[in-house]
């Protein structure tokens, strides 16, 4: 795979982007969800913003230590007045994380940025736990 420090960096920078707009949505529809039996869920959704917030300021520092700027846009996030639609929501926020991260591993590996690999292989490993949290919860 070729790759350059500048698309690498592009890439990045949107990955940031779907982090800020995961804790955002997180946050959202744990405050939102109605019924007793996603109680529990409610209060993994707000570990996983937490958690999507690390995610951000790793990927900001490794962005900036890499010469990029890190950006401030937010991607699209998603809402819904049915909680089983939220989490299917966020099921599908995960499946886009571990697709993207999986992807910029790659990259990463191609540049010779093993740090950054390294991170990047930490942040998927959260990123598939959050997808079987959402999962069992919808249980599937």
């Amino acid at each position: 795979m070729t790759i350059s420090r500048e698309k690498l960096l592009a890439e990045l920078n949107k990955d940031l982007e779907w982090e800020y707009a995961a804790a955002i949505q997180y946050v959202q529809h744990a405050s939102t969800m109605t019924g007793a039996k996603f109680d529990s869920i409610r209060k993994e959704l707000l570990i996983h913003a937490q958690q999507e917030m690390q995610h951000a300021v790793l990927l900001s520092d490794h962005i900036d230590f890499l010469g990029g700027v890190p950006t401030i846009d937010v991607e699209k996030r998603e809402i819904s007045p049915d909680s089983v639609e939220m989490l299917r929501q966020d099921l599908a926020g995960e499946d886009n994380a571990i697709t993207r991260y999986r992807q910029r591993i790659t990259q990463a590996e191609a540049l010779k940025e093993y740090g950054l690999r390294r991170v990047l292989e930490d942040i998927l490993v959260q990123e598939e736990e959050h997808k079987r949290d959402i999962a069992n919860a919808l249980a599937y």
